[in-house]
């Protein structure tokens, strides 16, 4: 078995030991079970082409041609491996989640992927999509739908929630970015609002409701029964300290395709007028936090483990409007020793730690 990232760049001889260049993709046919048709290959002048599969000898620790290979081009309903595979979002049904294809494992079968989802006629236009029956939605984990979810528009997001039951569609809002949040409520009556909030825990009910004008947070609480309104409220009425004021710097922030070995040189040079480090997070290309590991997990793993195969991805996080009481009940909720804080696109603004907030609730107390 080998991965593709430890396949790409590795040269490529003929029989009788002449190079003929280097591994740059793979070709593949999305079928249900898989398989490369073709490997691209850039030669020493950074020409590319494409020799079949069944020209090749050895597809391993090294890799071995044929001398009389053939030079061949990409047909319809093939895809490549680095430009439409590659950190690209895919539903998993089988195992039940959201997954960005970092990497693809290939060995004698070779390319072991779950594709029984995947709709072929998308392929010539280089896209994958899904083919997905909406029930089977429900199985997926809230916070990798919500990632997923984010990458469309509000009115797939509002078509996808609306077959969810009410239970499982608040807990993926209550992982969808601030700006979905905002649009979705903004669009929903009160009533139904009022019912999604009221299956939230009251500290992710506020939350949600503060990424919505008063007028409409006041039509929304209307619907909620007096039990559940009450500590929401109370909740709310503590947001008027912003958590702004005891957000701290002193965070490594990584990107998410980092190799361990990479993740410790960057700590030893990036860390070391730190106070205290307690967590690593991740970002992905386009800078949104995507993942947390604390520095046990990560000294655990073997050097060459890029981050993306061993990082948390369900992040706990708060935003600028969480007041500090409920980045308080978080941090002993999740017995965390700090929490990243994001603006309305996931961007990480800084962290607030447990001392910082105990420190803070303290002189509130006195």
């Amino acid at each position: 078995m080998i991965y593709f990232s430890e396949l790409v760049n590795r040269r490529v001889y003929t029989q009788d030991q002449v190079e003929v260049g280097k591994v740059s993709d793979c070709i593949f046919l999305a079928t249900d079970q898989p398989r490369i048709t073709k490997v691209h290959i850039k030669d020493k002048d950074k020409n590319k082409f494409l020799v079949p599969i069944e020209y090749f000898i050895k597809i391993n620790d090294s890799v071995l041609v044929q001398k009389n290979y053939q030079i061949v081009e990409q047909v319809e309903n093939e895809i490549s491996i680095v430009k439409n595979l590659l950190d690209k979002q895919i539903i998993d049904i089988g195992g039940n989640k959201v997954v960005r294809a970092n990497d693809v494992i290939i060995q004698e079968k070779p390319l072991i992927l779950s594709w029984a989802d995947i709709q072929p006629i998308e392929l010539a236009r280089g896209r994958v999509k899904l083919k997905i029956k909406e029930t089977k939605l429900k199985k997926v984990r809230p916070e990798d739908l919500a990632d997923h979810l984010e990458k469309t528009n509000i009115v797939n997001v509002k078509r996808i929630l609306n077959i969810l039951d009410e239970q499982f569609a608040a807990e993926v809002i209550g992982n969808l970015n601030i700006n979905f949040q905002t649009a979705l409520f903004r669009h929903m009556n009160p009533e139904k609002a009022a019912k999604i909030i009221s299956l939230v825990e009251p500290d992710e009910a506020v939350d949600i409701l503060l990424t919505v004008n008063k007028q409409k947070r006041e039509q929304i609480l209307q619907f909620i029964s007096e039990e559940n309104k009450k500590e929401i409220v109370y909740l709310l009425s503590l947001s008027k300290t912003p958590i702004g004021g005891l957000i701290t710097s002193e965070y490594l922030l990584a990107d998410s395709n980092l190799t361990v070995s990479e993740i410790i040189s960057l700590l030893k040079k990036e860390t070391k007028d730190f106070s205290y480090l307690s967590y690593v997070y991740f970002v992905n290309k386009q800078q949104q936090l995507v993942g947390v590991c604390n520095l046990h997990e990560l000294l655990l793993q073997n050097p060459g483990t890029p981050a993306y195969r061993f990082m948390t991805q369900n992040v706990i996080v708060i935003h600028l409007t969480t007041p500090e009481e409920i980045a308080l009940n978080k941090l002993l909720k999740y017995q965390l020793y700090a929490l990243p804080v994001l603006d309305d696109n996931k961007f990480l603004l800084g962290i607030v730690t447990l001392d910082n907030v105990m420190d803070f609730m303290a002189e509130k107390l006195k």
